[in-house]
């Protein structure tokens, strides 16, 4: 019995390893130059030749593998590493900062992420017929665990629809569909759940998430928000921030300082202009919290990241 034990572990540990080298040549085949891409929709692919500085960004409900490399996710004070033995799950709309750390020209960091639609988590869950927990425990709505061999072979079983856009229309839902079963019964299940379950407070700040990122540039009225969710302010700040890490004032600047520094670089709008678009009155006072998250004040952090990419594409 121990025998056959541990020739089926090595079979498993031959399939990943398998899995993990198809995973990397195909997205190496379907994204040749550094940046990202999204050839199906929800789909999205990345690669890097080199470590890459810091990047701030939202990211929406999804799953991310790497095939090869390593990136690290920072939101709040909290650091979350993931390679390939490590996915990524994020459950709810968050500002958060990435790097990738491994990579390189000879093996370039190279990474698949699927989006997850709310609406078809719940209908899985219901198929699935899962029992959900009674209690609303606060779940953090990022985190990273352990890639088994199931989960490993519907993403190969997925990017191999790259190859076939006819094939992709019919076999990507279903595979997409696998997927969040897997991530349903597997570690992070409870999170995934938080995602669409009933009673609890996740859907709420779900809903507070989503007015932020709409309505970033107007005042933030606390008050108002949490009548509106039929919560206290207290309990509305305190559940935001356990599953976002920030809290709601925190996050809204977030939001605005990403968006004025997209601004600036693809509009090539001054920093009183972004400034005032995003919502700040005092453009002194977006000076000082633009340089406390980016390191820098504006006009510098743009001239350095343009520099960075005219050297970029000059090879």
């Amino acid at each position: 019995m121990e025998m056959n034990n541990g020739q089926q572990a090595q079979r498993e540990a031959q399939r990943m390893r398998a899995n993990r080298e198809e995973l990397a040549w195909r997205i190496a085949q379907a994204i040749r130059e550094d940046g990202t891409l999204q050839p199906l929709t929800g789909l999205h692919l990345s690669r890097a030749s080199v470590p890459l500085k810091r990047v701030h960004s939202v990211v929406e409900p999804s799953v991310a593998v790497i095939a090869q490399g390593s990136k690290e996710v920072l939101l709040g004070d909290n650091r979350y590493l993931y390679d390939p033995s490590r996915y990524l799950l994020t459950t709810v709309d968050l500002p958060r900062v990435s790097q990738v750390l491994e990579a390189s020209k000879e093996r370039p960091y190279l990474a698949v992420r699927l989006e997850l639609a709310p609406s078809l988590v719940s209908a899985v869950m219901v198929e699935a017929s899962r029992s959900l927990p009674r209690e609303h425990a606060e779940v953090r709505a990022i985190d990273v665990s352990p890639v088994d061999g199931n989960l490993l072979d519907a993403f190969v079983r997925l990017v191999r629809l790259l190859d076939s856009p006819d094939e992709a229309q019919v076999l990507m839902p279903l595979i997409t569909r696998e997927i969040i079963y897997r991530l349903l019964m597997g570690e992070q299940g409870a999170r995934l759940r938080h995602l669409v379950m009933e009673g609890g407070y996740t859907p709420h700040i779900a809903t507070a998430v989503k007015r932020l990122r709409q309505n970033f540039d107007q005042p933030l009225r606390i008050e108002t928000l949490a009548r509106e969710l039929g919560m206290s302010v207290s309990s509305l700040q305190h559940h935001f921030k356990a599953v976002t890490a920030m809290s709601p004032l925190q996050f809204q600047k977030r939001l605005r300082l990403q968006e004025a520094r997209r601004l600036m670089l693809s509009e090539a709008l001054d920093a009183a202009s972004a400034a005032y678009r995003v919502g700040y009155q005092d453009a002194s006072h977006f000076n000082r919290e633009y340089k406390s998250l980016f390191g820098v004040p504006p006009i510098r952090d743009v001239q350095r990241l343009r520099e960075g990419a005219l050297q970029s594409a000059g090879g």
